[in-house]
């Protein structure tokens, strides 16, 4: 029942009385609690996408109200705010005193604060926008971001030694996916005269708007852009003038498969559902097409030592290689495909001659942020067919502004970069995410760092082996200067107020360089602030950070060249120490044609 307006006025009066953190005099409190009184608490960050302003921004502490006492037994508590309470303090979290940690979120903020033992902070079960769940130790969140990480072992001595890979969700379900696989191909169809070579593909997949299309990227992107590279490749040795295919024909095929994949979730699904209607058939044949994703593909050619990035959205993958002075430089080796940049607005106005809002507010017709991706069929469909799905089963209005769909396409953009693993290089994918949290200089920083860290002790060095960086070592040894002057640093650290020349932010503490990265986008060597974001549960945490799905690709040769691809266990969740997957081989990484 809501609160009477009377009832609110007092609260607020007493709020403000006894607050003195910016907006909180508008929240409302139970009218029968009372008896503040103040206690400190550390600000961390904003939900908004701007830095706070004013006041404060200034201000790294402030002070919550919260009541020391209870009137009729009532605990405090803000109206659509959460909270969160530590376990018992015995881990470095807790206070010295014995208090209670508290995470605390309302609209705009977030805290972390002590509160005395004595007090209880509780939620009413009958009041749905109020929630109060366990704040997470370090250990308890450091369990949390290893719970989903895989590290392998590529023991093939065809160019890659090893790849990581980790997610850490925020929807629930998360709406990332992602898919590796290595195809073992005969020489005769990579066009050597070796006995065969390998085709290696990852792929990092993110979803919006639910899961369903990430999911079926994941179990038939690959499949379908090998077929393509085996039909080009098939086609340039038995040519006239039998060689292997040029670039740009490779180029062609992964095209060809992402415009193939997304023409069957969307409009093929369409076409068998209206010649056998059935609106529960409906509900599961046309989930993938009515959710979206974008899609993030990388594949490398052993025979040629060529990686290709091919990207639909705005996932990101990013090249480090080592230079002379042992410092790293990053190189992006893809675009992100939204509203906000100019060369894919310019394309879409083009397309859609005259249509004012095609891109409005920096998204398709005012809604869609990324310009390219799967799915998304409300974009793709006609208007005709949406009319008729909308009758026949279910949907909704289409926008207002839409005149000449389609407006997104899958096809994506595909670039070529030339591996030199003498030069130690890796690279990373993730989707976005991470990037609104860190920048290319620091994710690959932070992986140059990590790899200084794994040169003792490591039975399986590759190219971990030698000490190339001279500088200190709480530096990220990263050459600076490589992003573009112009660009504002990721949305979420201006949302959190990070500076990123602070010294000391990050740490390595983890044996996967995938979970390193992501530790240290998520707070690094702030514990309270990584104990925080990895507190909130959905939906709440969806304000403060996205799904993440991050993959490392280390190219080179492991010392073990027996043909085997093993689970790393040092760094998977659930193994203690690597062991190799049955029959030498993880099925789910190796297939043949």
């Amino acid at each position: 029942m809501p609160i009477p307006p009377s009832s609110r006025i007092a609260a607020a009066r007493l709020l403000s009385r006894n607050t003195s953190f910016i907006g909180a005099a508008s929240r409302t409190v139970r009218p029968h609690a009372v008896n503040l009184a103040r206690q400190p608490f550390t600000r961390h960050f904003s939900s908004s996408g701007t830095p706070p302003s004013g006041e404060s921004m200034n201000l790294r502490k402030t002070y919550l109200a919260l009541i020391s006492g209870t009137v009729l037994g009532a605990s405090w508590y803000y109206r659509d705010t959460l909270l969160a309470q530590s376990p018992a303090p015995t881990s470095t979290s807790a206070s010295p005193e014995g208090g209670k940690q508290i995470l605390a979120v309302d609209h705009a903020d977030i805290y972390t604060g002590t509160l005395p033992p004595s007090v209880s902070v509780t939620k009413e079960a009958s009041t749905e926008d109020q929630r109060v769940v366990e704040m997470l130790s370090p250990e308890e969140a450091t369990k949390k971001l290893r719970r989903n990480e895989e590290s392998y072992l590529i023991n093939r001595g065809r160019g890659v030694f090893r790849y990581d890979v980790v997610q850490v969700p925020s929807n629930d379900p998360i709406e990332d996916d992602h898919s590796e696989k290595i195809i073992e191909i005969p020489g005769s169809v990579s066009g050597t005269t070796s006995s065969s070579d390998d085709w290696m593909f990852w792929g990092v997949f993110d979803g919006h708007s639910g899961w369903t299309t990430s999911a079926k990227l994941r179990q038939t992107l690959i499949a379908f852009v090998a077929r393509e590279l085996h039909h080009t490749y098939k086609a340039a040795l038995t040519s006239e003038t039998p060689s292997a295919p040029e670039s740009s024909k490779i180029d062609e095929a992964i095209k060809r498969a992402f415009v193939k994949l997304d023409n069957e979730i969307v409009h093929e699904s369409v076409d068998k559902l209206f010649k056998n209607p059935s609106k529960p058939v409906a509900a599961e044949m046309l989930a993938p097409a009515l959710s979206g994703s974008c899609a993030l593909l990388a594949f490398f050619d052993s025979r040629s030592k060529q990686l290709k990035v091919a990207v639909t959205g705005d996932s990101r993958a990013v090249l480090g290689r080592r230079g002379a002075n042992g410092r790293w430089t990053a190189t992006q080796l893809s675009e992100d495909q939204t509203g906000n940049n100019p060369n894919e607005v310019t394309r879409m106005r083009a397309e859609h001659p005259g249509e004012e809002h095609v891109i409005r507010n920096g998204r398709v017709l005012g809604g869609l942020e990324p310009t390219r991706a799967f799915g998304d069929a409300t974009y793709k469909w006609s208007l005709d067919v949406q009319k008729r799905i909308k009758e026949s089963f279910f949907g909704r209005t289409p926008s207002i502004h839409m005149k000449t769909p389609p407006y997104v396409t899958a096809e994506p953009v595909v670039t070529t970069a030339e591996i030199m693993p003498e030069k130690g290089d890796f690279v990373v994918m993730a989707t976005d995410g991470l990037w609104e949290m860190l920048t290319n200089e620091e994710v690959v920083g932070l992986v140059g760092r990590w790899i200084e860290e794994q040169k003792e002790g490591n039975s399986n060095k590759g190219w971990f082996g030698g000490s190339w960086f001279k500088g200190k070592k709480s530096d990220l040894p990263v050459e600076k200067g490589q992003e573009d002057p112009s660009k504002l640093p990721p949305i979420r650290t201006r949302q959190w107020g990070i500076d990123h020349n602070q010294d000391g932010r990050f740490v390595c503490e983890d044996k996967n360089a995938a979970t390193h990265v992501v530790r240290n986008a998520l707070g690094g060597k702030d514990s309270n602030m990584l104990c925080a974001l990895l507190t909130l549960p959905s939906p709440y945490s969806r304000r403060y950070r996205d799904d993440l799905t991050v993959e490392v690709i280390f190219f080179g040769d492991s010392a073990t060249t027996d043909g085997t691809v093993k689970i790393n266990g040092e760094a998977t969740a659930g193994h203690g120490k690597p062991e190799p997957a049955a029959a030498g081989t993880t099925p789910e990484m190796k297939a043949k044609l």
